[in-house]
């Protein structure tokens, strides 16, 4: 695998987002207004970060994170299915979690296919621990959701 960094995404990102996303399954499917928002950080009370992923000037994986409060998310994460399982998705999970850090949440919370035993590895070994599950909360296709959280005062 070629050589990758993880980066803040900018405008110029928006468009190999997009289309990364629109070719990832697993990915949440925004529209383009809600990645270039969280290109814009957000406002006061709930701040969305996008990290971009590239290698050779190509986009080739993004993760967005949100923190309301001292509370933050891991929305989504997206790796270009050939270069999965060469750390572009733990870097680019670790980039949002020192961004949550960096603006005081005190845990940041995902959910997370409970079929995607790979994303599920992935989170763990990130210090995730399952709290929960909601049945049938994905469609196409129907799965559970398995509801992770990292305590960041632990972690």
């Amino acid at each position: 695998m070629s050589e990758f960094s993880v980066r803040i995404g900018t405008g110029a990102d928006l468009a190999g987002v997009i289309a990364l996303e629109r070719v990832t399954a697993e990915a949440p499917h925004w529209g383009e207004a809600e990645y270039a928002a969280a290109i814009g950080g957000g406002g006061d009370y709930v701040r969305r970060r996008l990290f971009v992923a590239e290698a050779d000037g190509a986009v080739i994986g993004f993760a967005v994170g949100k923190v309301a409060g001292d509370v933050a998310e891991l929305e989504s994460v997206a790796v270009d299915l050939r270069m999965r399982r060469g750390g572009v998705g733990r870097a680019l999970c670790e980039a949002v979690i020192a961004s949550c850090r960096g603006e005081c949440a005190t845990a940041v919370e995902l959910e997370v296919r409970a079929a995607s035993a790979g994303a599920i590895g992935l989170y763990r070994g990130l210090g995730f621990v399952s709290v929960g599950r909601r049945p049938l909360y994905y469609s196409g296709p129907a799965d559970d959701a398995v509801l992770m959280r990292l305590d960041l005062q632990k972690a």
